[in-house]
């Protein structure tokens, strides 16, 4: 099917800032979808198996496994990265792929690299979750480590887009198996009339419900979805391990928007390098900073580790209450939570997981989609509460 010229926009554009050829980039709906195909055709082509994955992410991104019928199975993560930590992997032949997830925008490209040739020493597909770092991808000396890349344009990424996804096939990844991702990715439905104005009205809806008391907004987001008349950042059966939808092409007015959006991403990087900078150096010697964060890298949230859990959450009460938003991601594990964990494949207090289960209790990240003052502000908020907290 051909493209149309916004689909062109987003694939040329992408294409240009990673190097590859523009027919390896697929668009969806949504970045979820595009790894509900990947994990699929891996489920159809090598057969039931694990996903190795982690705990410290989003439900979502565990989702499309289940939905594929595979296992999902947690390793543990490095605090230098919050990304799987090679030096602890340990893979069996039962790993079909095995998931480099960019956490907050942190690529280490040599652990990448490592975790890469771990899995495919088993024989397993390596998926890069780029989710956080749209256009990015980890590489060695060869080229990009990943066999496939995931990318989103979606709600509380680092551009304003809130819709839509980018699915990257490496052009040397098993021949079969990518053939059978391309066939699918490129003979996708776009999404219905509903969805798509849905995501028209999504800015406007989320301005009103913000504007409501916490009473009230809540339950009023909860409603709209229930009514069908609102699409969430994370659906309430994407909290029980499914997807509500069948796999999509962004609609025409969705890829516009990525069109759009993609010529300021060097403008937006810096941008958020700048604030990333900043928290540096006022926190840096404060507070535990995962060591892959540099000062100036373009995440799209400003990871820190508060001294213990109590800590950390008087740290985000004390935002909440300056009026900064700083967020929750990702406390609990597999965040917003889930109702089974089990199902997830995740036995929380496993002593195999002590570091993430750890790092979830006290992480903190701060926005860096604002300007310097505010980072600045949200600086002495954490300040002040840091330098109050009893010492452990």
């Amino acid at each position: 099917m051909a493209a149309d010229p916004a689909t062109r926009a987003v694939t040329q554009a992408l294409a240009a800032r990673t190097g590859t050829d523009p027919g390896d980039w697929f668009l969806v709906f949504k970045a979820r979808y595009g790894m509900a195909v990947v994990f699929r055709a891996v489920r159809e082509g090598r057969g039931p198996g694990e996903v190795v994955t982690q705990i410290f992410t989003c439900s979502t991104a565990v989702d499309p496994i289940l939905a594929a019928g595979l296992t999902p199975r947690h390793a543990d993560v490095s605090p230098d990265t919050v990304s799987i930590d090679p030096d602890r992997l340990v893979l069996t032949d039962a790993a079909r792929a095995v998931v480099v997830q960019h956490t907050f925008g942190i690529v280490d490209d040599e652990r990448a690299a490592r975790v890469a040739a771990a899995a495919r020493g088993v024989g397993a597909l390596v998926v890069e979750d780029s989710a956080h770092c749209v256009g990015r991808l980890a590489r060695d000396a060869s080229g990009p480590v990943a066999d496939v890349s995931i990318h989103s344009f979606g709600v509380e990424k680092v551009l304003p887009t809130h819709f839509g996804g980018a699915v990257w096939l490496n052009p040397a990844a098993d021949a079969g198996l990518r053939g059978r991702m391309a066939d699918e990715l490129a003979g996708l439905p776009v999404v219905g009339a509903r969805l798509d104005l849905l995501a028209r009205a999504y800015r406007a809806e989320v301005g009103v419900l913000n504007r409501l008391p916490g009473a009230v907004s809540g339950p009023a987001r909860r409603a709209l979805t229930a009514l069908r008349a609102f699409e969430p950042a994370v659906a309430p059966a994407e909290g029980r391990g499914r997807l509500p939808y069948r796999a999509m092409r962004p609609s025409p007015w969705m890829a516009q928007t990525m069109a759009a959006a993609l010529p300021r991403l060097d403008e937006v990087e810096q941008g958020r390098g700048a604030l990333v900078a900043e928290y540096q150096r006022l926190l840096g010697d404060a507070v535990q900073v995962p060591a892959g964060a540099r000062p100036g890298d373009p995440l799209v949230r400003w990871p820190f580790f508060a001294p213990d859990g109590p800590t950390a959450r008087r740290v985000l009460h004390a935002l909440d209450a300056a009026g900064i938003y700083a967020g929750s991601w990702y406390r609990p594990a597999l965040f917003p939570g889930v109702e089974d964990p089990q199902r997830y494949g995740y036995r929380p207090g496993d002593p195999a997981l002590a570091t993430s289960e750890d790092l979830v209790e006290r992480v903190v990240n701060l926005p860096t989609g604002g300007d310097v003052a505010e980072a600045r502000r949200a600086a002495e908020v954490v300040l002040r509460v840091v330098a109050g907290a009893p010492r452990t």
